[in-house]
């Protein structure tokens, strides 16, 4: 496998009347053809804005993608692109399934036109080529009938087999990419866990990348390779699954695991939250944004930006060039040499 994508650098603000909301704040991490890497934090730490920077979905103005940021498309910045390239790349190399299925489908049209729009788009096929490919989509989708279904109305479908037809739609153009954005959002569990399977079903078949937007760390369990994790704009911790869920370094990372609900709960027992609220963008912190929130805040951390340290299986490598290479990493200064915190281990229960 090779690189598929990479991010170097990524500075995306909005312009507003209050002021300029830094919503990225110069991420970098790479994908592998096949792989399924999951961005996760909580909401308004950037992971949609980087999925619709990746699909050329910023809108000028409003938004603004910084000088000097890069999105690599196999070694090539996409972010150059002309608007005509724009088009050929969106939905034949990279697609996206976005949040809400009922307001992403167009009301007025049939599932059936609204597949076959966006074959007729990418390949040049006659209509009843394009409508036996849509109905090879619905198949391939596991949408029971797909033959009637083409003829259905979005209004006329649950909401798990709405989601099923927003996933037919963004592969029906067979794209290398596949951009999730909170695929699972208001379907109930039973339906989650089917639309997951569904998701590494098709990737088994068809070999396509996969980028998972999500706050559902039970979802990324049950799907993900690498794990990226956001706060306020910033990478605060990435590395692969069981670096992530098993050996994380970083407390916001600790934070988000801790305030998932567990099967273990007795009756009654109080939910765990993470304290605080998240940093105002429009003028961020001048240290780590995790600083005001964090129980192992220390001086510098509210004077310096952490810089990202590589992690193994014994402790803290030490520093290196941010983004030199793809390892476990940490932003965080409780990994300096100087830090009476460096071999800290975290613990569910006691936070140390």
């Amino acid at each position: 496998m090779g690189k598929i994508l990479e991010i170097k650098d990524l500075r995306v603000s909005y312009h507003t009347y209050a002021g300029e909301v830094q919503s990225v704040r110069g991420i970098s991490f790479q994908v592998e053809e096949g792989e399924t890497i999951a961005i996760v934090g909580e909401s308004g730490c950037g992971k949609s804005v980087t999925a619709k920077t990746v699909m050329g979905l910023i809108s000028t103005p409003p938004g603004e993608i910084k000088s000097g940021s890069q999105v690599l498309y196999f070694g090539e910045n996409i972010l150059e692109q002309s608007e005509k390239e724009w088009e050929r790349y969106r939905g034949a190399k990279c697609s996206m399934i976005f949040q809400d299925a009922l307001t992403s489908l167009n009301p007025t049209m049939n599932i059936g036109k609204q597949i076959m729009e966006n074959i007729l788009n990418h390949a040049k096929v006659t209509k009843e080529e394009a409508r036996r490919q849509a109905v090879e989509m619905l198949e391939l989708v596991k949408i029971p009938d797909p033959a009637l279904c083409l003829k259905k109305y979005p209004h006329e479908l649950s909401g798990g087999m709405r989601q099923r037809v927003m996933i037919a739609i963004a592969l029906s153009g067979r794209p290398k990419i596949l951009i999730a954005d909170e695929p699972t959002t208001a379907l109930d569990v039973t339906i989650q866990a089917q639309i997951i399977d569904l998701m590494k079903d098709i990737q088994k078949k068809l070999g396509t990348t996969i980028i998972l937007i999500t706050h559902d760390l039970g979802v990324v369990a049950g799907i993900a390779d690498k794990v990226v994790v956001m706060y306020s704009g910033k990478i605060m911790e990435k590395g692969d699954l069981n670096q992530i869920f098993y050996g994380h370094r970083h407390p916001y990372t600790w934070a988000l695991l801790n305030a998932a609900p567990s099967l273990e709960l007795e009756n009654k027992q109080q939910l765990v939250s993470i304290e605080g609220t998240p940093p105002d963008l429009i003028d961020p912190p001048v240290g780590c944004p995790f600083a005001a929130r964090c129980r192992y805040c220390m001086n510098i951390c509210t004077e310096a930006e952490p810089p990202e340290y590589v992690m193994s299986a014994e402790g803290c490598r030490g520093q290196e060039e941010r983004g030199s290479r793809e390892e476990h990493r940490t932003a965080c200064w409780l990994y300096h040499p100087d830090s009476r915190y460096q071999d800290i281990e975290f613990d569910k229960e006691a936070g140390i």
